[in-house]
């Protein structure tokens, strides 16, 4: 099996337009506009559904991106089902993932200030693995430790001061 970043240009290309045709059939069949735009991002496949009304497309996205999970995890059945190979596709609507990760971003800023100013680590609500690297990421770019901790579906990250750590709070990888 290949691992994404040993996969070609061609090949993930091949399961965005295998994604792209899928999440068409879904529009059509639910009635709604949209058009669909392709890429790639951080060596992976990227499907954005895309429309100028947006009342109808925010039932794609649901409460707290439920529904957008949903597509992404079917999308990437189909595209599986059809290349024999799992795949990471990304599937996003009308840009929603880049407000959440805008979100994230925040928080864990703000709990970094918090971390600064009180000298005590803080832990967060819990959170999906996206969720969660979004999280590691930004805090382990800002020079602070992270580190994931419970069951899903309650799993949540606490964030250190990079003294405060020791070897315990290694940043787990999502």
């Amino acid at each position: 099996m290949l691992q994404e970043d040993d996969k070609s240009v061609d090949q993930l290309n091949e399961e965005a337009d295998i994604a792209a045709d899928y999440l068409e059939g879904l529009l059509d069949i639910a009635d709604y506009d949209g058009d669909i735009e392709m890429g790639i991002r951080n060596k992976r496949p990227m499907v954005q559904i895309v429309a100028d009304d947006d009342s109808e497309i925010k039932n794609l996205i649901g409460e707290h991106g439920e529904v957008v999970d949903a597509l992404q995890r079917l999308t990437r059945l189909a595209v599986q089902q059809k290349t024999g190979e799992r795949s990471h596709v990304i599937v996003d609507v009308d840009g929603y993932l880049s407000r959440k990760r805008q979100g994230l971003y925040q928080m864990a800023l703000a709990a970094i200030d918090e971390v600064r100013n009180s000298g005590e680590a803080v832990d967060l609500k819990p959170m999906n693995s996206f969720e969660r690297k979004i999280i590691h990421d930004t805090v382990r770019e800002e020079g602070f430790k992270s580190r994931s901790h419970g069951e899903e579906p309650h799993r949540f990250v606490t964030v250190y001061a990079p003294s405060d750590e020791g070897d315990e709070a290694e940043e787990d990888k999502e």
